[in-house]
């Protein structure tokens, strides 16, 4: 009954990892110190993001749906805290030194605080479903995956556009940025 869920959450995903960058050789002190800075903050966010998603994917056979709900519930609301924290870091570290790096800035801090709030809505939703009609639970659990679906495919362009050019190489570059290790070594 989770399947669904699990689907929508790994193309989640791809939004989280927009902040890894890819790679260029651009060495602009200014733009690496702006990149490790945020890089600092990122990779325990991206780790806890990968722990909720892990998470909700190894409860996707649960049959008790109080479980998988305070399953979901849990993977949800760290989602929701690690977005904020990453939105944080980036208003943190201010403006990226390059042309219109506080319009870039703006976006991404906005688009990360949306992507919070609305994991924490995912988790009200999920908190209010009836574990004590499977069938009404299901229906439910099926209407928040389809949420998710659409916000695993909602505009990330802010974050695209935070790792652009000069500052994508930068971040690309620092160890805070990279995708994190599965438990296995390899990289998801």
């Amino acid at each position: 009954m989770n399947k669904k869920l699990v689907a929508a959450l790994s193309g989640g995903a791809a939004l989280v990892l927009a902040l890894t960058g890819c790679g260029g050789g651009d060495e602009d002190k200014k733009v690496d110190d702006w990149a490790k800075s945020v890089c600092d903050e990122v990779q325990p966010q991206l780790k806890k993001i990968q722990g909720a998603n892990t998470a909700i994917q190894g409860a996707a056979d649960e049959q008790d749906s109080k479980k998988l709900q305070q399953t979901d519930s849990k993977a949800f609301q760290e989602i929701s805290e690690s977005y904020g924290a990453l939105a944080k870091a980036v208003n943190k570290a201010g403006p990226p030194p390059v042309d219109s790096g506080d319009k870039t800035q703006q976006q991404a801090v906005k688009e990360l605080n949306a992507t919070s709030g609305s994991y924490t809505k995912l988790k009200s939703a999920i908190d209010k479903l009836d574990t004590s009609d499977k069938s009404k639970f299901a229906q439910g659990l099926a209407g928040v995956a389809d949420e998710l679906d659409k916000l695993s495919k909602s505009g990330d362009q802010a974050l695209q556009k935070l790792q652009e050019g000069k500052v994508g190489s930068a971040m690309a570059k620092q160890p805070g940025c990279q995708k994190p290790k599965t438990a296995g070594g390899a990289t998801t």
